[in-house]
């Protein structure tokens, strides 16, 4: 029988996912990995030799999921998608609305409190995601600012970094219960709104 290693490491970065989301990574022990995934600890050292590589791996594939979100979110957006239609879509899929994305929101929520405890650790690996993002979010207001539906004197790497702050920030009030995820909605269109004026 015919082990396969990546369906395996799949198994184990998404049973510590899944205890990141419900306890908090302070609580994903690799023996806690281990019985969350149904497997040894044995077997959990064979393919992570470091907690630290297995919280990357797992940080890796939470990217892929956000990844595969906002693709999908994008692609319901409409076609041909528009810079306005696409920094929509992906500024909502970040939005905890409903389980999947309250799920990956908690998620990176428990690795920024494990940042905090422990600079070194995700610092140096966790930036990646969020400046690409805030890269492709600013190409896409830079693209809109010359079709004239934004105004020109907008700065569109200020403007992106603000928007995702704001969602961030928006995210955390829905997980704290401060409001729902469709008011959170509403908020971020308000903005949209006011950003996507006719100049």
């Amino acid at each position: 029988m015919r082990v396969d290693h990546e369906e395996r490491r799949r198994q184990i970065a998404e049973a510590l996912l899944r205890i990141a989301d419900t306890q908090g990574l302070q609580s994903a022990s690799m023996r806690a990995v281990a019985a969350e995934a149904g497997v040894s600890l044995r077997l959990v050292q064979y393919y992570f030799t470091t907690k630290q590589a297995l919280l990357l791996d797992a940080l890796a594939r939470l990217g892929t999921q956000l990844q595969a979100r906002m693709e999908s979110w994008i692609r319901a957006a409409g076609s041909p998608p528009t810079p306005r239609s696409i920094v929509t879509a992906i500024l909502s899929s970040i939005l905890p609305t409903d389980p999947e994305s309250r799920r990956i929101t908690r998620t990176y929520a428990a690795y920024y409190t494990l940042v905090l405890n422990d600079p070194e650790l995700v610092g140096k690996h966790g930036t990646s995601q969020p400046d690409l993002l805030e890269g492709f979010l600013a190409k896409q207001l830079r693209a809109a600012q010359q079709a004239g539906e934004i105004a020109p004197d907008r700065n569109p790497e200020m403007t992106a970094a603000g928007l995702l702050a704001m969602v961030n920030g928006l995210g955390s009030s829905v997980l704290g219960y401060q409001r729902t995820g469709e008011a959170a909605l509403a908020i971020l269109n308000h903005h949209l709104d006011e950003l996507f004026r006719s100049p």
